[in-house]
């Protein structure tokens, strides 16, 4: 009876740790799914972060008010036409704003110039008549504040946006200060021509009153809603950082931001005014780019809270600039804003003396509780595995789905980029770590996100900041642990909230800019902003058998793209790009009809109409889907009729007349061998070398036909070129195509257009 009691006692006791095992498994499984679901859902609403301040029902007397410069805007846009430079569209929008500028009692200056330059960031030359408008504020004398924004749109939108909401600003921050004693003027520069290259701030350059100038605030818009982002100053950027801190409560801005623009081929006006070296504040909203140079860009679009935000900074930096002398502060900072705290700022060489510092404390603690193996090794996985996985699961989707397939719900598709860096993260924890004590994958965590900080000086040094904070408050946590392990837990747990305030908003941002893809590039910032949560559930984790974790991230891998496989890929708000061309002339017998996507298959409809192919045309190296049309009756080609020609120790000389009926723009290239040093209309202008593709000069707007054209050759070599005469309409014939023309899918950057091609000797 004895040794049957003791088995049974054996076998009992065997059976109650057996179903306390289960039931911890089962909690572990558990916990680790609200975790992964608690993460994605972060990651998801991300974007709530970086949102605008709310609507505001009232208005405090001087405040901005956002629903009378909207209401301004609704009057000047009027039937929302797009109104490009130099039409007879812009012409009506310029006479309704000046009617809000005397509505006002200000009086406005108009300058009518032919300004020309080169294309900013690009190759070539660009010319049109602009007609800047000019409302000056307070004294005659003394520095003065420009505050700017452009009033022409592209020819596909009506520009509610981009940059109507720099113009109702503007106007709306007249109308506060009209009556406030200013120290100093202010001038409100409503430029024309900005689309077309950025004209009318070159011709402002040349006027008079731009002597005075000393500071800049600039107004651009790249979407319709979201933060109004501090996006550029000058450099360095001390001054214009002190003065945005001091000045502005709510400020959204980020020194990886104005890094990464300066890098990339992307222009404002505030290009054409850097060489002046004023004082430099650049403003935009980015948020649902789809809607940019577009005919979504519309009035209901355009998000009050988001007019609200650029009004209230702008307001505010004009007061501040306006009470006295503009900052002097030199040097270089790193900024990033904060709920709560506005904008915090450290010098660079602060941020770089910090940043080094924080990573010998680190690489001393690794060393202590031996980080420097698995647990380092744990941590750096999920980065490239992530990035791997997003890559894949981008690549596979895109063999099922053509074209955009995420523009109508991005968030479905990050989502699932980010569950492949969390499907990553968490066998890697599991296994390479299995053994690795928490404290040690900690440091081993803020040790390599403050190397991954010191490879970004090599890049973006104003990035950082972003590595800066939540280590800072990790290191308080490992001193704080070499008294209790409970408040080292704390720490790293208010260090990784703070990480996902920063990096998260900053994050959110940058998908707004980058919508158009390589998502599978966030990967790896989402693992950052994953594994210290893992790494705090690394014991239950460790605790679960291998190979089913293993399924189950494999499974989460795979279940988090059927969202984005089988989402709609278009949608009423955020539509494909899809622009029609038709084109003829030399180099294009027969005609023919050129659709300009997102590289997606053409619907049904359109494809009975022929034989498409995917091809380049003369005029432009993005391929469209091409085919044959009918010839337009009565079309006139473009021509260079010849004026005059010289030959003297400058080279060749030769005055054009430029003759295209009826035409928007005149476009005229020459090939890479033309050996072309100078061109202008009324007086040459030195060119930008040539590109791969050769030289182009481009006239933009009713006034081109008639224009006089001045070339330089440095030799005597005749030269073969291409003249394109642009038309922003279809003509009849392009009927059936409108019609087929998807409803979620409108023109996007490429107008509806006719073009019409001849090829000349010169």
């Amino acid at each position: 009876m004895y040794p049957a009691r003791g088995a049974g006692a054996i076998c009992t006791i065997c059976a109650s740790k057996q179903g306390r095992g289960g039931s911890v498994r089962v909690k572990n499984w558990t916990l680790l799914g609200l975790l992964v679901a608690a993460l994605l859902l972060a990651l998801a609403g991300k974007s709530w972060l970086a949102e605008p301040p709310a609507l505001r029902a009232d208005n405090a007397p001087g405040q901005f008010d956002a629903l009378a410069a909207k209401a301004r805007l609704a009057r000047i846009l009027d039937d929302q036409r797009p109104h490009p430079v130099d039409t007879p569209a812009n012409d009506a929008v310029r006479t309704r704003l000046l009617d809000e500028v005397h509505a006002l009692g200000l009086a406005a200056i108009v300058r009518d110039q032919q300004a020309c330059g080169d294309l900013s960031k690009s190759k070539g030359l660009v010319c049109a008549r602009v007609r800047n408008v000019i409302v000056p504020l307070g004294p005659a004398g003394g520095r003065a504040i420009l505050l700017n924004a452009h009033y022409d749109s592209v020819p596909v939108g009506p520009g509610a946006g981009d940059d109507g909401i720099g113009v109702a600003t503007l106007l709306e921050v007249a109308a506060k200060l009209r009556n406030e004693r200013l120290r100093r003027p202010v001038l409100l520069l409503f430029n024309e021509g900005e689309e077309a290259g950025l004209l009318g701030a070159k011709a402002f350059l040349a006027d008079p009153l731009s002597r005075q100038v000393d500071s800049l605030v600039n107004l651009e818009a790249r979407g319709v809603r979201g933060p109004v982002q501090m996006f550029e100053t000058d450099v360095p950027n001390g001054r214009a950082i002190d003065l945005l801190r001091r000045a502005v409560a709510r400020p959204s801005a980020g020194s990886l931001s104005t890094d990464l623009y300066r890098q990339i081929p992307n222009s404002t006006d505030v290009t054409s005014f850097a060489p002046r070296q004023w004082l430099t504040l650049n403003l935009a909203p980015t948020w649902n780019e789809t809607r940019y140079h577009s005919a979504g860009d519309d009035l209901a679009a355009l998000s009050p809270r988001t007019l609200q935000h650029m009004g209230d900074q702008t307001l505010a930096l004009a007061r501040a600039l306006a009470a006295g002398p503009a900052p002097q502060a030199g040097g270089n900072r790193i900024f990033t804003d904060l709920p709560g705290l506005g904008l915090v700022t450290l010098d660079l060489s602060q941020g770089e003396l910090l940043l080094g510092l924080l990573v010998l404390l680190f690489a001393i603690a690794a060393v202590r509780r031996r980080a420097l193996g698995r647990a380092l090794l744990a941590v750096l996985v999920p980065l490239p595995g992530g990035l791997l996985l997003g890559w894949l699961g981008l690549a596979l989707l895109g063999v099922l789905r053509e074209g955009q397939f995420w523009r109508a719900y991005p968030a479905l598709t990050m989502t699932a980029v980010y569950a492949g860096s969390i499907a990553v993260s968490v066998p890697a924890l599991a296994t390479i770590a299995r053994k690795t004590p928490i404290t040690a994958l900690r440091v081993a965590y803020w040790l390599l996100l403050l190397l991954l900080g010191a490879l970004l000086l090599l890049i973006a040094p104003g990035g950082i900041v972003y590595f800066l904070l939540p280590p800072l408050l990790a290191a308080l946590g490992l001193l704080l642990g070499r008294w209790s392990a409970g408040a080292e837990r704390t720490a790293m747990i208010a260090a990784a909230l703070l990480q996902a305030v920063t990096l998260g908003s900053m994050l959110a941002q940058l998908e707004e800019l980058l919508n158009g893809g390589p998502l599978w590039i966030f990967a790896p910032l989402g693992a950052l902003l994953v594994l210290p949560w893992l790494i705090e559930a690394k014991v239950g984790i460790a605790r679960l058998p291998a190979r089913p974790l293993a399924a189950a991230a494999a499974g989460l891998a795979v279940l988090a793209w059927l969202p984005p496989a089988l989402a709609p890929a278009y949608s009423t708000d955020r539509q494909q790009q899809f622009s029609i061309e038709h084109a003829s002339g030399d180099a294009l017998q027969p005609p023919r009809w050129a659709i300009v996507n997102d590289r997606a298959s053409l619907p049904p409809a359109i494809r009975a109409m022929g034989r498409w192919t995917f091809a380049e045309l003369p005029y432009s190296k993005r391929k469209r889907w091409v085919l044959q049309a009918p010839a337009l009756p009565g079309v006139v080609r473009p021509a260079l009729v010849r004026l005059g020609e010289s030959s003297g120790p400058g080279g060749r000389r030769l005055r054009l007349r430029l003759v295209a009926p009826g035409a928007d723009a005149i476009m005229l290239r020459l090939p890479p061998g033309a050996a072309l040093t100078a061109a202008g209309l009324a007086s040459p202008q030195r060119l930008i070398a040539a590109d791969r593709d050769g030289y182009m000069i481009r006239c933009v707007g009713r006034s081109c036909d008639g224009s006089v054209l001045d070339l330089v050759f440095r030799n005597s070599r005749p030269v073969t070129a291409d003249l394109t005469a642009v038309r922003y309409a279809l003509p009849p014939a392009a009927a059936p195509l409108l019609r087929a023309r998807p409803p979620v899918a409108r023109p996007q950057y490429v107008p509806d257009e006719t073009l019409t091609l001849a090829r000349t000797r010169l």
